[in-house]
């Protein structure tokens, strides 16, 4: 799946394939589609709208009426392939020379498209990897999207909610000292709006599928930096985005995946002992903080869904492999 190093952009290539991952999104598919819609330069330079429904059961993906009016690819899987493998699969059904993965939840505002584009292929010099914009949620507040990459240090203050009590000393995943408004170069774009050169995508090989959801944006971003590139919040162009549209409803899946994609990062870019630091902050640390703040609420809710996501992360570690692929030493 690797090619050789990707050359210069050039704005002849201007055009790209979106890449939406669809599962259970009910009317936000839809809201997203006409998002495009409203801006006719927007949809000009999409050469295909490419959707990879997972398994839904909602019938977000009966599109058909979208057809006419946009270069639409449906592409029903009979499983749930998980995000990494599904953005695979539909980059691997375009040929544009430009990617933009889109959650089904964003809402571009228009002109957002052709801005991103222009931006990506006149800033040659900084050789842009992955090109995030601005987010804002329904009432127009803008989110804080970009984050650091993980280390050990990171991960265990995260798990102990330190970040949460003491954000001055210990740094939180995403910027929040930082309000978004202005373009800069960050460590990671969110996956809710990403776009990257194929030939640069390609070259990286893809999305790691090891990851079902949450960490490949992370990963993915991280070997953009190691191969040279740059990752860039664009802050002129604008989305609607609502975030955890299709799993606030599964709140303990959600956490399972959660842990499930940490462990992993761990393991493939920590040493074995940044590792160890993070499975005992995993298996230990976290939990019983979640529980306490659980039961301290009197949530009886809470305290069934950190039990079993718990529950499903010890019985997912044994074909995990953790220990068999610790690579880049980011600690």
């Amino acid at each position: 799946m690797t090619t050789s190093e990707p050359g210069p952009l050039t704005p002849s290539t201007g055009r790209l394939d979106v890449v939406i991952v669809n599962w259970n999104s009910g009317e936000r598919l839809r809201c997203c589609l006409e998002a495009l819609l409203a801006s006719p330069a927007d949809v000009a330079c999409i050469d295909k709208l490419i959707i990879i429904d997972n398994a839904s059961k909602d019938g977000s993906a009966e599109l058909h009426d979208f057809a006419p009016v946009l270069p639409l690819h449906i592409i029903s899987n009979q499983d749930n392939r998980g995000f990494a493998a599904a953005c695979n699969q539909g980059a691997a059904l375009g040929t544009a020379s430009t990617l933009l993965f889109l959650n089904p939840d964003v809402r571009i505002c228009p002109g957002g498209l052709t801005k991103s584009l222009d931006f990506l292929f006149k800033n040659t010099g900084a050789r842009i990897g992955a090109l995030g914009i601005k987010l804002i949620d329904e009432e127009g507040v803008t989110q804080h999207s970009c984050a650091r990459f993980p280390t050990p240090w990171r991960l265990v203050a995260q798990s102990a909610f330190l970040d949460r009590l003491a954000p001055s000393l210990f740094a939180p995943h995403f910027m929040l000292e930082w309000n978004h408004e202005t373009t800069r170069s960050v460590d990671q774009v969110m996956g809710a709006f990403l776009m990257t050169p194929r030939a640069l995508f390609d070259s990286i090989g893809g999305f790691d599928e090891r990851f079902f959801v949450y960490f490949e944006d992370v990963d993915l971003c991280l070997r953009v930096r190691q191969a040279g590139w740059s990752v860039m919040h664009y802050a002129e162009p604008i989305a609607v985005h609502e975030g955890q549209g299709t799993t606030r409803a599964i709140v303990d899946i959600r956490l399972f995946y959660s842990w499930r994609g940490r462990l992993l990062y761990a393991a493939k870019c920590f040493s074995r002992s940044g590792l160890a630091a993070c499975l005992i902050a995993t298996l230990i640390v976290e939990p019983a903080a979640r529980l306490g703040a659980a039961l301290a609420k009197g949530s009886a809710k809470d305290v069934r869904a950190v039990a079993n996501a718990y529950r499903l992360l010890l019985n997912a570690l044994p074909r995990l492999s953790l220990f068999g692929g610790v690579g880049t030493k980011l600690d």
